[in-house]
């Protein structure tokens, strides 16, 4: 008997650790799943395409269009002059698209990135853009 009491204990344990929690990892999914898709869309713009899966859909958004120009960068150089130029300035096109799929009620159940690009502060423009950090 006590056997049996605790294996269903260290079962039971187990299985607790293996609740979904949302990732604050991913600041788009913390910040728009469980959303209307509507205020989604009236903020950035209609999706491209959609499709149907099960009793949801799935929407192809793209946007965030932005040009900008990104400077040279220099080593530093003795009594703080400016060294030798190690990047050349360019021009960065920034663009993200993300899946979001929607509930039978237009609310987000999953937001994923397609295409995304590094942005000129960080590794994700789609998170920079989607899900500004709040000041």
């Amino acid at each position: 008997m006590k056997l049996r009491t605790m294996t269903a204990a260290g079962l039971a344990i187990a299985l607790a650790g293996c609740t979904t929690i949302p990732s604050a990892g991913n600041p788009i999914e913390a910040r728009w799943v469980g959303k209307s898709a509507g205020i989604f869309f009236a903020a950035y713009g209609p999706p491209i395409s959609d499709r149907e899966e099960g009793s949801g859909t799935v929407y192809t958004w793209r946007g965030g269009y932005k040009t900008v120009r990104i400077p040279a960068k220099y080593a530093e150089g003795a009594d703080g002059k400016r060294g030798k130029q190690i990047a050349s300035a360019r021009t960065s096109y920034l663009r993200c698209q993300a899946e979001i799929t929607t509930s039978s009620d237009y609310t987000i159940r999953d937001i994923r990135t397609v295409a995304d690009i590094p942005s000129v502060d960080g590794p994700s423009y789609c998170a920079e853009f989607l899900a500004p950090e709040q000041k």
